[in-house]
């Protein structure tokens, strides 16, 4: 048994039928938002589509190019480079990008992503063999400078903007990070070391601050305490110097009265008779210069005379 298929010429007129209406549906293209379509008729460029609802004509004009206009994000993947001593490192990036012209962006160059992450990498392996391993993790924004000012001048023909470029690692050796780490490890201790010296020297800083201190406020004490010992016995002496000065010139002023001389006299008397008094009662022998039995005669002899 044979079966035989036919083609009929209405099912090739359906075909066809259908294959323009697919071809229709394509080209109305509804466009969002920070997007770009470059579109050629015949192969040559034509116009570029921005958002937005668009009909474009079957069989005539293509949609060569679809361009996302948002900034992106480029991996670079890790290269190694060898740095001004010589050492090998890793180097790895992030390049931030966005398309400002599709046109330039669709013919300036075949794949302008590509392009820049090769330009990052040359860029990067240059920079790096004119800075020693020691400054290469400092110098991480002087790299990224320099790589985007290189991409910038290529920016304009390739139609982006590169908005800034960040290295994400830079890896050396196993050797030279075991030697790194004992570097840190020795520079760490050193400094331990040295801010414990400083701590031992101003301590013994503040202890003889304040140990002179401490001699400088007791001898202010001795000389104030001395000074006011000085001052008090001056005080006395001259009080006492004026005592006796008044009592003096009163005792003068009273000798020159009529009766100040008996007065006198009688003092003297009693106290001669009360010291004298005080000797006959003690246990203490005393030898007297003069016969007690004549007293009238010893008490005229002390009294002040008139002359």
């Amino acid at each position: 048994m044979y079966i035989t298929t036919e083609v009929t010429p209405k099912v090739i007129i359906g075909l066809f039928l259908l294959y323009l209406l697919f071809q229709f549906i394509r080209s109305i293209r509804i466009i969002p938002t920070r997007t770009a379509i470059v579109v050629e008729r015949f192969g040559k460029y034509s116009r570029t589509l921005k958002p937005g609802f668009h009909v474009m004509l079957p069989f005539i004009d293509k949609a060569a190019y679809i361009l996302d206009l948002r900034e992106k994000t480029i991996s670079v993947e890790p290269q190694e480079c060898f740095t001004n001593d010589n050492v090998k490192v890793e180097v790895d990036g992030v390049i931030y990008i966005s398309v400002d012209d599709p046109v330039k962006a669709s013919y300036g160059i075949t794949n302008f992503q590509y392009a820049a992450i090769q330009l990052a990498q040359t860029t990067t392996r240059s920079v790096i063999g004119t800075i020693e391993l020691d400054k290469t993790f400092e110098e991480r924004d002087m790299i990224s400078g320099r790589v985007v000012s290189v991409l910038s001048e290529v920016a304009e023909a390739w139609g982006i903007t590169v908005h800034r470029y960040e290295v994400k690692n830079i890896v050396p050796p196993n050797s030279v990070r075991n030697a790194m780490e004992k570097q840190m490890t020795a520079e760490r201790e050193r400094r331990a070391m040295l801010a414990t010296a400083e701590g031992v020297r101003q301590s013994c800083i503040n202890d003889s601050e304040g140990l002179k201190t401490e001699m400088i406020n007791l001898s202010e004490g001795e000389k104030e305490r001395r000074i006011n010992e000085a001052s008090g016995k001056a005080s006395a002496v001259f009080s006492f110097a004026k005592a006796t000065a008044d009592s003096i010139e009163k005792l003068a002023f009273v000798l020159k009265e009529d009766s100040g001389k008996e007065a006198i006299n009688m003092r003297l008397s009693q106290q001669y008779l009360s010291n004298m008094s005080k000797l006959s009662n003690s246990n203490t022998e005393v030898i007297l210069p003069m016969d007690m039995s004549k007293i009238n005669n010893v008490l005229e002899g002390i009294n002040i005379s008139e002359n």
